[in-house]
């Protein structure tokens, strides 16, 4: 089992991975198999327009993630990690004025942003709760190509022939890695036999499928985008948009943080506000439609940036190379986790949003600060085993309420499972393996009204109050 660092932490737009960068990469790929169709379904003329049709999460909480802008956007030739925030805005005015979609080799489709995206909130798709259908209609609305995403978290996206071929148990993408592990046992097994760290071993299934010198710079490039992130987050303050009237708090607190530096006898609980702090003005960030890294979500994006910065500028003899260690080991973790669960809110709730990324974080702390490789096994089941059961319900389908104090939460967390981690031996009683099971147990029994529906929970308790 290989999944590379760079597909859990991947350079995007706000405000989900799962809802917004997602539909936007399933909106590119339909229009290149829409570009080599061949010849049209049995009974239907030439396309002539695009139809997108939303299904579960994405169509009850679509509108307040983005999805159907993310998708215009992506019909667009628009891409998460090239596109710039400032210039989302002209682009969606460009496509409602155009009403239409070029494509070579079809010429001119008709594409209505308004009109020809459809919320559908019957049953959910069967491969996943995130489905997207597109279909290319001929003049008579008959069907002539079609095509089926799932948007499975993180800003990954397969068809739906991907997903009945996807083999869980051996993904390898046809190159050999030194270091297959696919389970934390595996993993541990195989760093005492070798004698080396989890992040060495990452780091060795990464140079196998690319240079040296490529995996650093792109390591460094992921944390810049993220400390930038945590950057503009603490210089902004207003309101956040989506109708909640959300205030940004990030700068404010920032500001008092900053001038309290001052005082001869600090509270010792004053770090934990910066870490809070930092995950914060991520997750404002990203709620504005700002640049973010999925890590490995964007509605959990700001606990391991948080945590990073946290360790460079809190932890003594911080550097750089304990970055790039953090990197690694957490994308080692987030891998496993995502290859025998689910690192999506729709799927399994937030548990596997922020619990995940709380996990990675504790155990890429861990790792920076010196711990063995049990320790850090250790210090993800810690973070992961308490935020079992967590749901995830957001006010109004925006990544907000909850959501931004849910990381500053999941950032602490973090630290403190690290922490736990480094004053013990390794030992422990739940197998790190046992409580991503059991994540993914508690995910399939969880009611659908708690996986970012916002049918159930504070999505709807909130209004009454």
């Amino acid at each position: 089992m290989f999944l590379s660092v760079f597909e859990l932490f991947k350079i995007g737009i706000g405000p989900s991975s799962s809802h917004t960068v997602g539909p936007m990469v399933g909106a590119a790929r339909f229009l290149e198999a829409l570009s080599g169709m061949g010849q049209p379904a049995p009974g239907a003329g030439k396309p002539e327009r695009i139809r997108v049709t939303l299904y579960g999460s994405l169509a009850f909480t679509g509108k307040g993630h983005g999805t159907d802008r993310a998708i215009v956007l992506g019909l667009h030739g628009a891409k998460p990690d090239a596109i710039e925030p400032e210039d989302v805005e002209g682009l969606l005015a460009r496509a409602q004025t155009a009403q239409a979609v070029a494509l070579e080799p079809l010429g001119v489709l008709a594409f209505d942003p308004q009109g020809d995206i459809i919320f559908d909130y019957g049953p959910a798709l069967p491969g996943h709760a995130n489905g997207m259908v597109f279909a290319a209609l001929d003049a008579h609305d008959n069907v002539a190509f079609s095509q089926t995403y799932y948007s499975i978290g993180g800003g990954f996206v397969l068809s739906a022939d991907e997903l009945k071929a996807l083999d869980r148990e051996a993904r390898t993408d046809g190159v050999a890695v030194p270091y297959p592990f696919a389970s934390a046992v595996a993993m541990l097994d195989m760093g005492d036999k070798s004698g080396l760290t989890i992040a060495e071993m990452k780091r060795a299934n990464e140079i196998a499928r690319m240079g040296r010198d490529e995996l650093v710079e792109g390591l460094d490039r992921i944390w810049t985008v993220m400390s930038d992130c945590i950057d503009r987050g603490l210089e902004r303050d207003g309101v956040l948009p989506g109708g909640l009237k959300v205030k940004r708090r990030a700068k404010g607190i920032h500001d008092q943080l900053v001038d309290e530096k001052s005082f001869n006898m600090p509270q010792p609980h004053r770090v934990m506000d910066w870490l809070g702090v930092y995950a914060m003005a991520v997750n404002e960030e990203n709620a504005a439609g700002g640049r973010v890294v999925t890590a490995p979500t964007n509605g959990a994006a700001g606990v391991i940036p948080a945590v990073i910065r946290y360790y460079q500028d809190h932890c003594v003899a911080a550097d750089r190379e304990g970055v790039r260690t953090f990197l690694l080991t957490s994308a080692a973790i987030g891998g496993i986790i995502k290859h025998n669960a689910s690192i999506s809110g729709a799927e399994v709730g937030c548990q596997g949003e922020v619990g995940s990324a709380a996990a990675m974080a504790a155990a890429g702390l861990c790792a920076a600060l010196g711990g063995t490789n049990a320790q850090i096994e250790n210090a993800a089941e810690i973070a992961l085993e308490h935020h079992l059961g967590m749901t995830c319900d957001p006010v109004g389908g925006l990544v907000q309420i909850p959501c931004i104090e849910r990381n500053s939460l999941g950032a602490v967390k973090a630290v403190t499972a690290a922490s736990l981690a480094l004053r013990g031996d390794g030992t422990h009683f739940v197998p790190l393996d046992t409580c991503i099971a059991t994540m993914r147990d508690t995910g399939r029994d969880m009611s659908d009204k708690y996986k970012e529906t916002s049918t159930g929970g504070l999505a709807v308790n909130v209004v009454a109050c």
